[in-house]
């Protein structure tokens, strides 16, 4: 796990002395990503140049060093991530190839050697991992950058006059003097509904994530040119699982999903530094430590936080699986002031607008866990992968019955629903029976009289997981350009509602807001985490199951359950699903209130001209009143503030 920048100067060469500066100084501010070692390799002649910062997972020596130059010498790495199957690739190279005279056994050199000989491309579709990498090759003079299939691992790019330049983070891209950073209002507006900014785009005009699973090229003949091409798509991955399901039986499908969970996690175990797993005591992160466990002659490493409010706490259940397993156990209970005290960090943590709630505790996590390992495997990807979630069963069951009524009917029970307050819901769900009780039932009435109003059922889903909409015209200016979300030819062809809105999650919610929240989270102390349910073997296996196996009897995540229950018993398991998160709603009425002010002060959102002030303001009294709990729609406008405040300072510190 590393961070990686760099730049190719358009224009050709350049001054050595000015390259290796400005590299070094792009590297520096990744000193978080990588804090074990730091290098520059520059080709002045040719106006290129790469800056490497180094946390030393597999092989420790010098020998693992980078950018690296491959042994032919015609291609210079820098690399970010884990290539798990590189010990067989390396028995692939040398069967093929000859022994090759390899300097140390690092990833890296594996990596490097498997471009030379397969080619890039068929290099990158061998490849088992998590990555982010910028290619020089010196003799086509080709630029290549490439991102592993889910996006686990971040790179950004984009072209400031005759300077293409590309990072880890933003925060690298910003130390190149050519640097021009114009926040993007369409950009803006795709924050204020998703709490995130989806790929390609980035807050600024002329920066763009590079979208999981796809390299870009940029060659002497089309210097800024390029353009995004896939290796793997999770659309292919889909939409062949649907056309050829797997045939066997349950119990069958449950054998197979074992031996692959086995096989990604025995390689993602595989450090020279000490290693261990966060656990919630959910399915997800409880399956992964339990089958690490399986496989290790030695208690795995778990890690916990626990909070005040037992309405966020999972840390009992995390300790009895914890126990059950045998694990060597380490929980730290927060209290609320501590967790707060993770605000101010945020903004720099995450360098452009983010708003996932449960960044703190992910923080909070990642913290405690970096001081005893280095590596951390959690559970992420599982709900999307095997129907988690409980919009998938709120949103079929929804659209199982409205789409039988004419809209305008549908549109008179919405009108219905909203005459009552969410408080006034909030009272009558309390005499409802405990199987259809959820947290702040009130909003999620109003939410299903928002999802009554949509004509289909991608409608649905992008009312269920926006915030602000487009009808609350939050952002001056703003603009929402096309999405993967929002433009039907990004969408995978497989037939039940469910399963396309799963795979809505997995191109949206899950590599620009689940991925993104973890890799800043562990990264800002130093820390490697790893994700291998997302190993893409398992992936495409679990889009071979169908639907009425992966929630089965209104049972979610079925075949997850059936793999964990040969190792924890389902009673330590089975309970209600507890997001990850932290009660903001509160603080922001209590402890939080004069900061949110501050930020939400009419006059300050005039005189930034980036948002509208009135329906702001609206939210914020009705928030704080107690009518309504807008705290997703306020921590939107909250961490764009915070985010854009720490801008300024920073222009104001650079002049």
């Amino acid at each position: 796990m590393c961070g990686l920048a760099g730049f190719l100067n358009l224009n050709g060469g350049l001054n050595a002395d000015t390259a290796r500066a400005v590299a070094s100084a792009m590297g520096a501010v990744l000193h978080h990503r990588g804090p074990d070692d730091s290098g520059i390799w520059e080709d002045a002649g040719q106006g290129v140049a790469l800056a490497h910062r180094r946390l030393s997972i597999v092989d420790l020596s010098p020998e693992g060093h980078q950018p690296m130059v491959s042994a032919c010498g015609r291609y210079v790495v820098a690399f970010n991530g884990e290539i798990y199957n590189h010990l067989a690739l390396r028995r692939d190279l040398e069967g093929a190839n000859g022994a090759p005279a390899w300097r140390g056994y690092s990833d890296t050199e594996t990596l490097l050697a498997a471009i030379a000989y397969w080619g890039l491309e068929p290099a990158l579709q061998r490849f088992v991992g998590m990555f982010a990498l910028a290619l020089w090759d010196r003799l086509e003079r080709t630029l290549h950058l490439a991102r592993d299939r889910f996006g686990e691992k971040p790179l950004y790019y984009g072209r400031m006059g005759n300077v293409f330049l590309f990072g880890s983070e933003l925060k690298a891209l910003q130390q190149h003097p050519a640097w021009r950073g114009e926040i993007d209002r369409g950009s803006l507006a795709l924050f204020m509904r998703y709490a995130y900014v989806p790929a390609p785009y980035s807050i600024y005009k002329g920066v763009a994530k590079l979208p999981p699973g796809n390299c870009i090229s940029l060659g002497p003949t089309s210097w800024g040119d390029g353009s995004p091409q896939p290796y793997w798509t999770l659309r292919n991955a889909a939409e062949a699982g649907v056309r050829r399901p797997f045939s066997g039986t349950p119990d069958a499908a449950i054998d197979v999903l074992d031996g692959l969970l086995r096989q990604a996690i025995a390689s993602q175990m595989v450090a020279d530094v000490p290693l261990g797993a966060f656990l919630s005591g959910g399915i997800d992160s409880s399956l992964v430590v339990a089958l690490m466990q399986a496989q290790s002659a030695r208690p795995v490493k778990t890690f916990t936080i626990g909070f005040e409010d037992p309405s966020y706490n999972e840390a009992e259940h995390a300790k009895a699986v914890a126990r059950h397993l045998g694990t060597e156990h380490t929980e730290l209970y927060v209290r609320s002031d501590q967790a707060r005290d993770v605000i101010p960090r945020l903004s720099s943590i995450y360098d452009e607008p983010f708003a996932d709630s449960s960044q703190i505790p992910t923080f909070l996590v990642a913290q405690l866990a970096r001081r005893h390992v280095t590596v951390s495997l959690s559970g992420d990807g599982g709900d999307e992968l095997f129907g988690g979630y409980n919009r998938y069963l709120w949103a079929d069951r929804i659209w199982h019955y409205v789409k039988r009524f004419p809209k305008p009917g549908r549109l008179l029970l919405a009108q219905a629903i909203t005459l009552l307050p969410p408080q006034a819901w909030d009272g009558l769900f309390r005499f409802a029976p405990k199987a259809i009780q959820h947290r702040l039932p009130g909003d999620k009435m109003h939410k299903l009289a928002d999802v009554l109003k949509a004509s289909g059922p991608e409608e649905i889903y992008r009312n269920m997981v926006s915030h602000w909409g487009t009808q609350s015209m939050v952002v001056q200016g703003g603009h929402e350009p096309s999405t993967t979300l929002s433009d039907p030819a990004n969408w995978a062809d497989v037939p039940e509602f469910v399963q396309r809105i799963m795979f809505l999650d997995g191109i949206s919610y899950l590599p620009d807001d689940i991925l993104v929240k973890v890799d800043r989270a562990t990264m800002a102390v130093g820390l490697e985490g790893r994700t291998p349910l997302l190993d893409h073997r398992v992936a495409e296996f679990a889009w071979q199951l169908p639907l009425e196996l992966k929630i089965h009897n209104g049972i979610s995540k079925w075949p997850l359950r059936q793999v964990l229950y040969r190792y924890v018993p389902e009673k330590l398991i089975e309970r209600p699903k507890m997001g990850f998160g932290v009660p903001i709603g509160t603080w922001l009425r209590g402890p939080l209130n004069n900061w949110a002010e501050d930020l939400l002060d009419e006059s300050r959102l005039v005189r930034e001209g980036f948002l509208n002030p009135v329906p702001i303001r609206k939210a914020w009294q009705e928030h704080l009143s107690g009518r309504r709990n807008w705290q997703y729609r306020l921590w939107n406008v909250l961490m764009f503030e915070e985010w854009l405040t720490r801008q300024e300072k920073r222009a104001v510190i650079s002049q």
